[in-house]
């Protein structure tokens, strides 16, 4: 009697999907990132989205904390010029990116792990777009030092 082996299958090669932090304003991004999701448009399955009510309200901190733990982008769907709160959040925003830039340089890590881009409630297929891209961008760079 012959005993067979079970031959087993060539090892798939694992591609690397990057673990994308979003964050998103209630009123101005977060409609147009639902608005992604209910009209079935395709994005990575490792983008992560954190609501908050203003832009400027992120801490540079938090974005180095995300990179830190496991992240390896974040994405800030920023209110752009359509900010219910302050009439200088754009500017706020940019000096928060510029900052966050400088922590993950200084923590070790590449600015272009952060991207900021204006998202407006029916947005959904520029922030599609940008997430892919990201992404793209993201998978170029590899996983970050804590992912990897």
């Amino acid at each position: 009697m012959t005993t067979l082996t079970p031959v087993k299958p060539p090892d798939q090669e694992r591609t690397f999907v990057p673990r994308i932090l979003v964050f998103s304003t209630n009123n101005i991004s977060d409609p147009g990132i639902d608005l992604a999701g209910s009209s079935h448009m395709s994005y990575s399955p490792g983008v992560v989205v954190i609501s908050m009510p203003c832009t400027s309200g992120i801490r540079p901190s938090w974005i180095l904390h995300a990179i830190d733990h496991g992240f390896d982008g974040v994405f800030i769907a920023s209110d752009g010029d359509e900010c219910a709160y302050l009439a200088d959040c754009s500017v706020r925003a940019s000096r928060i990116v510029a900052q966050a830039q400088a922590l993950l340089t200084k923590g070790g890590h590449q600015g272009q792990r952060l991207k900021m881009a204006a998202i407006c409630s029916v947005c959904a297929e520029p922030f599609t777009r940008h997430v892919q891209q990201f992404g793209q961008a993201l998978a170029t760079l590899g996983p970050s030092a804590v992912a990897a």
